[in-house]
C-alpha cells in the first residue's frame, strides 16, 4: 500500500434517481453501477480537463487480487472480489475489505478456489459485492452466494444457487451478477427454467419466493434493477433468454421480451419511468421497450424499438445521461452516442483508447475506461464527440482493465488487478 494524502471529509449529494435505489445511504455507492444501479455519479463541480498523467492521485492500496469485479463503496469501506491476492497465501478467491481513507486492507475472507476456466485473461471473479448495513454479499463464478459482517469478514450464510434452485449459466463464464437488496429481500438470478429469479430473506438466505421461466437459457451477467409500474414494484433484468420483468411481492413473472440466442448477455438494463432500455452484444443489439400496466396487477410491455445492432454493447455497459445513450460498440473500444427514444446514432468515434470500454458518467462527462487501461474523459454531448483528457492506469496492461471505474463524492475509484487506486476529481473552485 502507497498512501500519499488523505482526503477531506466527505460532501452528501442528493439527486433525483429515476428508479428506485437500492437502500443506501446518499453518498454510498454499495454496488455495482451504485445505489441507483445508473453508473450515474451526482457529483458536480468536478475537474473537466486532466493533467497527462491524469487527475491527482490520492493513495494506491493493493491486495484486491487478480480479478475483474469492481468497488462497492459504503461509509469508510471498500469491498471487491478476486482471486491471488497479494496479501493471501494462496491463489484462492477472497471478499476482501479495505480503508476508504487510505487504501490499506482491513479483512479479506475466502469465498472458495479460483474460477479458472476458459483462457487467462478471461478467469477470475467479476460480481461486485453488495453492501447492506451491516453485511456484504458477494457471487462467486461457481454460483456460491456468500454473505458476510462488514466489521470483519465473518461468514454469516452461505446459498449454492445451483444446489439449491438448479441454477445454470446462458453461457461457460461463470456468475457475475451483483445481488440486489429490496427491503428485507435479496434478489438474485440463478438462471434455468426451475428458479430463474429468487428472492431470499437477506439475514438467513432462508427462501421467500422463486419465479420460474419456462425454457430459460440460463443467467447471464446482469445485475437487477427496480421500477415502479402503477404503483407495482417490478424487478426487471436479462438473462441468456432476454428481458424480463418479474412481480417483487410475490415472485410472478409478469412479462418476457425473448432474444435470439447469443454468446452472453451482459448489460445491466437501464429505467426511466416506465422505460426500458436493454442491450445484448456479439451484433444484437439494444431495446427500448415501455412497461404498461394492467387488470389484475399485471404489467404487459410495448415495442418503442426491437434490437438495434448499433447499440450493440458486449460488457462496457451504457449510461443515460439527459435523453442519450452512451456506450461501446460491442467491444471494439469505439464508444457511441444515441437518442433514447429513437435509437439513432447521434456520433460513433474512436478515442485514444484501444478494446472493449466500459463507461461511468458524472458532471457532463463520460468517463471511458478502455480494456487496454487508458480512461478518458469525454464529454456528455450528443453534439460531437469531444475527448477532453485521457491518461494511462499505472499498472495496466498485464490483463484487460475490465473493472468498472466509480465516482463518489469527488473522488474516482479505480480497481486494476491487485491494486485499488483513488484520484482526486474535485475542482479547484
Amino acid at each position: 500500500m502507497r498512501y500519499l494524502s488523505r482526503p477531506v471529509a466527505r460532501a452528501a449529494v442528493a439527486a433525483g434517481l429515476t428508479i428506485l435505489p437500492i437502500t443506501a445511504r446518499a453518498t454510498d455507492w454499495p454496488t455495482f453501477r451504485g445505489a441507483d444501479r445508473t453508473a450515474v455519479a451526482p457529483d458536480t463541480d468536478l475537474l473537466e480537463s486532466w493533467p497527462d498523467d491524469g487527475p491527482p492521485l490520492i493513495w494506491e492500496g493493493a491486495g484486491a487480487g487478480r480479478g475483474y469485479a469492481s468497488l462497492a463503496i459504503a461509509g469508510n469501506r471498500i469491498y471487491t472480489l478476486g482471486d491471488s491476492l497479494s496479501t493471501a497465501p494462496d491463489a484462492d478467491e477472497y471478499l476482501s475489505c479495505f480503508d476508504r481513507t487510505n487504501g490499506q486492507q482491513l479483512w479479506k475472507t475466502k469465498t472458495g478456489i479460483a474460477w479458472t476456466d476458459g483462457q487467462e485473461s478471461w478467469q477470475s471473479s467479476r460480481s461486485t459485492p453488495t453492501v447492506d448495513g451491516d453485511l456484504v454479499y458477494v457471487l462467486s463464478p461457481f454460483g456460491q452466494l456468500v454473505a458476510c459482517r462488514t466489521a470483519d469478514g465473518s461468514e454469516v450464510f452461505r446459498v449454492d444457487l445451483r444446489e439449491r434452485f438448479s441454477g445454470k449459466k446462458g453461457d461457460a463464464w461463470g456468475y457475475s451478477e451483483s445481488v440486489t437488496i429490496d427491503g428485507d429481500k435479496l434478489v438474485c438470478i440463478p438462471g434455468g427454467p426451475e428458479a430463474t429469479m429468487v428472492a431470499l430473506d437477506k439475514k438467513s438466505g432462508e427462501t421467500i419466493w422463486t419465479c420460474p421461466v419456462e425454457d430459460d437459457r440460463g443467467a447471464g451477467h446482469a445485475s437487477i434493477v427496480i421500477a415502479s409500474v402503477g404503483g407495482r414494484r417490478v424487478y426487471v433484468s436479462t438473462t441468456a433468454s432476454g428481458a424480463l420483468g418479474v412481480d417483487a411481492e410475490t415472485g410472478r413473472l409478469l412479462w418476457t421480451y425473448p432474444i435470439d440466442k447469443t454468446v452472453a448477455v451482459i448489460p445491466t438494463p437501464i429505467l426511466r419511468d416506465d422505460l426500458v432500455f436493454f442491450a445484448a452484444g456479439y451484433k444484437r443489439g439494444g431495446a427500448l421497450l415501455r412497461q404498461v400496466p394492467g387488470p389484475g396487477g399485471g404489467v404487459s410491455i410495448e415495442e418503442i424499438y426491437p434490437l438495434n445492432t448499433d447499440l450493440a454493447n458486449k460488457h462496457g455497459g451504457i449510461v443515460l445521461v439527459g435523453d442519450h445513450l452512451y456506450g461501446d460498440s460491442d467491444d471494439k473500444g469505439i464508444p457511441w452516442c444515441a437518442d433514447l427514444m429513437t435509437g439513432t446514432l447521434a456520433w460513433k468515434n474512436r478515442g485514444s483508447g484501444r478494446n472493449s470500454a466500459c463507461v461511468t458518467a458524472a458532471d457532463g462527462h463520460v468517463y471511458v475506461k478502455y480494456s487496454d487501461g487508458t480512461l478518458a474523459l469525454v464529454k456528455a454531448d450528443p453534439a460531437a464527440y469531444e475527448e477532453v483528457s485521457s491518461f494511462k492506469v499505472p499498472g495496466s496492461g498485464d490483463r484487460p482493465s475490465w473493472a468498472h471505474a466509480v465516482i463518489l463524492d469527488g473522488l474516482l475509484y479505480l480497481r486494476e488487478g491487485d491494486a485499488i487506486l483513488c484520484y482526486d476529481l474535485r475542482g479547484k473552485g
